[in-house]
């Protein structure tokens, strides 16, 4: 069965789409969500509003004395697991009950999740971006898409629902399981959404790349993107669809989805891409 790709990108790249994807319709971005959410935590600090290294305790009601602050967060070295405890994997949609609700009760016993003292090690947490988020909404008083939009996405010259919780009707791609029947993806608007709930074109995904890491509208990239060599890049997958997104320190950047949760797959193919522009410099 083909797997529908799409591939939007700068000079080197061939931009295209297979299989029926649409670099027009909404697709799920996983984790790539986690560079907006970066990005709204520096906004907020030059801001004043908050400080990369305000304790989380300032703005929500978690213990005090953990020692992780917002730069921890943002850099996955809070200590803090990969995901909350309790996911119900076994009926294929982890997040439906990691609601807003059940963050706050998990918030006071936060000490007790920890797998290693703030700062000490990085590991990977979509739970520390969910509380990070969950910290951004506190101090800037307001929802979190609406502080995104405000603070990162207009500023790149995206619209308003350009990344959103909630695509429009009939501008959405699915992935087809092999009875051809389109799968339902996972509920990620409640407390995930700031770890990796947004929906966005493969154009909208490549206006966040170029206003972000090429034209860097908004000044330094945020500590969430990964760096290898001369490439800056994030990644993103779910159940039904992964990304990878990045750029070379010359400005030639990539967005690559596919609608397939294989995100490994994704990521050797994006990186060939890259390395078949590098070899023809």
């Amino acid at each position: 069965m083909s797997i529908p790709v799409c591939v939007v990108g700068g000079t080197g790249f061939r931009s295209r789409a297979t299989g029926g994807h649409d670099p027009d319709a909404f697709v799920e971005t996983g984790s790539l969500t986690k560079v907006v959410t970066g990005t709204l935590l520096t906004r907020l600090a030059e801001r004043g509003t908050v400080s990369m290294d305000d304790p989380l305790e300032r703005w929500l009601p978690a213990p005090v004395g953990t020692g992780i602050t917002l730069r921890h967060l943002a850099g996955h070295t809070s200590g803090l697991p990969r995901v909350p405890p309790g996911l119900r994997w076994a009926f294929n949609d982890p997040w439906r009950d990691f609601t807003d609700s059940a963050l706050r009760d998990l918030l006071p016993g936060l000490d007790t999740l920890l797998t290693a003292p703030a700062g000490e090690r990085e590991e990977y947490s979509n739970l520390g971006y969910a509380v990070l988020g969950a910290a951004l909404c506190a101090a800037g008083g307001g929802r979190y898409e609406d502080l995104a939009h405000e603070h990162v996405l207009a500023p790149l010259g995206l619209e308003s629902g350009a990344m959103t919780a909630n695509p429009p009707t009939g501008r959405v791609l699915r992935t087809r399981g092999v009875l051809g029947r389109r799968l339902r993806p996972w509920t990620m608007d409640g407390a995930v959404l700031p770890a990796g709930g947004l929906w966005a074109s493969c154009a909208g995904m490549g206006r966040l790349v170029t206003g972000l890491l090429v034209d860097r509208v908004l000044g330094e990239p945020a500590p969430t993107w990964q760096r290898a060599g001369r490439l800056l890049w994030h990644n993103g997958a779910t159940r039904t669809a992964s990304v990878f997104a990045g750029a070379l320190s010359d400005g030639r950047w990539m967005v690559m989805h596919r609608l397939s949760g294989a995100a490994s797959r994704t990521d050797r193919l994006a990186v060939a891409e890259f390395r078949a522009v590098l070899a023809g410099e």
